[in-house]
C-alpha cells in the first residue's frame, strides 16, 4: 500500500474512532439531561403534592390563625411573612410572656423551630396561649410546613388588621359596634374564671386573655347561634345581648398574657 493511502486510511479510521466517541459523550449527555428533567419534574410534582397535603392538614389552624391577601390578627397572629420572623413580635397582636421571652433569646420561625413547635406547642414553649395539642406526625408537619412557606411568602397586607369587608354583615357586628364597659365585663367574668384562667395560660382550657374585641365578639356570636358547639359555651351565651358581650371582650382584651 502506498504511504498515501495508507495515511488516508489511518485518518479515516481515527475521525471515525472520534465521531464515535462524540455520538457516546452526547448519548451519555442527554440521558443526564433526561435523568436531571426527571428528577425536577418528580420534585416539583412531589412538592404541590405536599402544599396539597398540607393545606388540608392547615384545616386544624385555620380558626385561630390567618394567611393570605387581607389576614389579620385574630385568635391568634396571622401567618403572613412568617418564615424569618422573631417569634413574639407581630405588632398589633398580645402574646404570652413565654413566647415573647423566646424571642428574645432568639428564636426565629423557620422550618426546624415551627417543626418542633408544632409537634407540642406547650413542650416547646411552656407558657403558651396557644391551646392546641400538637402534630405527631412528622410527615403532616412537614406537609404544613411545605404549604405555610409557600402562602406566607408575601408580606403582610398594609390592611392585615383592618376589619373584614365582606358585603354580608358581620355576625355580632351591633355588639362590635359598642365600646364595652371593662368594670361591667370584669364583674361577668366571674362566670368565666371557672374555666378560662386571667393569667391566660392554657391549661386545657382555651386562652382568651388579649384577644381582639371583633374576635372575641364573633366567637361569642358563634357559639350564642350554635355556629360553634361546646354546649357550655352555647348555655352561657344564649341569653347574652350585645352590651354584655361587648363588656366581657373589652375586659378580656384590656388584659395583659401572663
Amino acid at each position: 500500500m502506498r504511504l498515501g493511502a495508507w495515511t488516508e486510511t489511518v485518518s479515516r479510521k481515527v475521525a471515525d474512532i472520534r465521531f464515535s466517541e462524540l455520538q457516546i459523550r452526547t448519548q451519555n449527555l442527554l440521558h443526564v439531561l433526561t435523568v436531571t428533567a426527571a428528577v425536577g419534574l418528580t420534585g416539583n410534582a412531589a412538592s404541590a403534592s405536599d402544599a396539597e397535603r398540607g393545606a388540608s392538614v392547615y384545616k386544624k389552624c385555620r380558626a385561630c390563625h390567618e394567611l393570605g391577601e387581607g389576614a389579620k390578627n385574630g385568635v391568634g397572629p396571622h401567618l403572613d411573612g412568617l418564615f424569618g420572623r422573631t417569634a413574639g413580635t407581630l405588632e398589633g397582636f398580645k402574646y404570652s410572656s413565654a413566647l415573647k421571652k423566646k424571642g428574645e433569646e432568639g428564636l426565629v420561625w423557620d422550618e426546624t423551630s415551627l417543626d418542633a413547635y408544632l409537634e407540642k406547642p406547650r413542650g416547646f414553649v411552656p407558657g403558651t396561649r396557644m391551646s392546641f395539642l400538637g402534630l405527631k406526625k412528622a410527615e403532616d408537619r412537614a406537609d404544613l410546613i411545605t404549604y405555610l412557606k409557600q402562602s406566607t411568602e408575601a408580606a403582610p397586607s398594609d390592611e392585615a388588621n383592618a376589619p373584614a369587608t365582606d358585603a354580608r354583615p358581620e355576625i355580632g357586628a351591633a355588639a362590635m359596634a359598642l365600646e364595652g364597659d371593662i368594670a361591667y365585663g370584669e364583674y361577668l367574668a366571674t362566670e368565666c374564671v371557672t374555666c378560662h384562667q386571667t393569667s391566660g395560660r392554657a391549661d386545657g382550657i382555651p386562652s382568651i386573655v388579649g384577644w381582639p374585641k371583633d374576635a372575641f365578639i364573633r366567637a361569642l356570636f358563634e357559639y350564642k347561634v350554635n355556629l360553634r358547639t361546646n354546649q357550655v359555651m352555647q348555655n352561657m351565651t344564649v341569653n347574652m345581648g350585645n352590651e354584655e358581650i361587648a363588656a366581657l371582650a373589652a375586659y378580656y382584651g384590656s388584659l395583659e398574657p401572663q
